[in-house]
């Protein structure tokens, strides 16, 4: 893939001289609308400085981060998969966040965990795929992964779940592209790493939770000071004691949290699809090569439309 040509796409578009490239346009376009709200916003607070509407940094972080796996090597650790999805679909949800705009360390919080999940779950179904990459094939294809599987198999390519994963679980690699479904290890492996994501999952839905009801997310956001991710916060002299109720007391914090996690929840939605599939995956016993995990799950719209009216997948 042209990776440099993103890169350049991107450094075109943050200087408002965009290439002659619809992204670059659209995203110059979108850049300077924002910074023109900026700008309005700023007038009536004199002295604030205008940083870039959105992080010209997530968007390189996105590039290198696929650029470093684009040959579908491994991941050597499962520490280093959350990284990748921290870096590609953490930072997707970042930008679209900024986009709003919405700036907040509550909600940039629940779309990290959120993100690490999807991250996670987009290896996981693609082990399939790139174990046994299809044949070319120009033609429509309904079932979108080159046919079945047995199909597949007269092609072989890489597993690219954690290393620490597989020898913890005695899992090898030459076992997966031999035997596929029936490898050793395999469906201990696919397990531990499911449920990372899971784990993930759980962590977002309960700080919207806590958030709902006026309490604290209940951790620290990790990344909060990274670039990208410095908040405006209440000086110490606005901070009164817990009881009060005024601009920067514990009550308004609260209501603004849950203010901020409401515009935010319509980014979060993709949480909804990402808990069906892991849903999916167990019934089938962690067997990553089940026809049922490739099919359309007909429930989405329903229980996505079921998850936006009730703020909470």
């Amino acid at each position: 893939m042209r990776y440099q040509f993103w890169r350049d796409a991107i450094a075109s578009a943050f200087a408002f001289a965009p290439a002659k490239q619809p992204v670059a346009v659209l995203l110059s376009s979108v850049l300077a609308s924002l910074r023109q709200q900026q700008q309005q916003q700023q007038q009536h607070k004199p002295g604030s400085n205008i940083k870039p509407p959105l992080s010209k940094s997530w968007f390189l972080r996105i590039i290198s981060a696929r650029e470093k796996y684009s040959t579908n090597a491994p991941y050597p650790t499962l520490a280093s998969l959350e990284q990748y999805a921290e870096n590609t679909y953490s930072a997707l949800l970042y930008l679209t966040l900024s986009a709003m705009p919405l700036h907040s360390v509550t909600a940039d919080h629940i779309a990290s965990h959120v993100g690490k999940a999807i991250g996670i779950v987009a290896v996981l179904r693609g082990v399939p795929l790139l174990a046994f990459p299809p044949p070319p094939n120009h033609h429509r294809n309904p079932s979108g992964l080159g046919g079945t599987l047995d199909a597949q198999r007269t092609q072989q390519g890489a597993v690219t779940l954690p290393l620490d994963i597989m020898a913890e679980t005695g899992l090898k690699e030459e076992d997966v592209l031999r035997h596929g479904a029936e490898a050793a290890g395999l469906k201990d492996a696919v397990f531990k790493v499911a449920t990372r994501a899971s784990d993930h999952l759980i962590t977002a839905r309960q700080m919207v939770k806590n958030v709902q009801e006026g309490a604290d997310v209940g951790h620290a956001f990790e990344h909060e000071g990274d670039e990208g991710h410095h908040y405006h916060s209440h000086p110490p002299e606005a901070q009164p004691e817990e009881g009060g109720g005024g601009p920067g007391s514990i009550k308004d914090k609260s209501a603004q949290q849950r203010a901020e996690v409401e515009k935010a929840f319509g980014v979060f939605m993709p949480a909804v699809s990402t808990e069906l599939w892991l849903r999916r995956l167990e019934k089938t016993d962690f067997d990553i090569f089940a026809e049922d995990l490739r099919r359309r799950d007909w429930r989405l719209p329903w229980k996505a439309w079921l998850a936006y009216r009730r703020r909470m997948f």
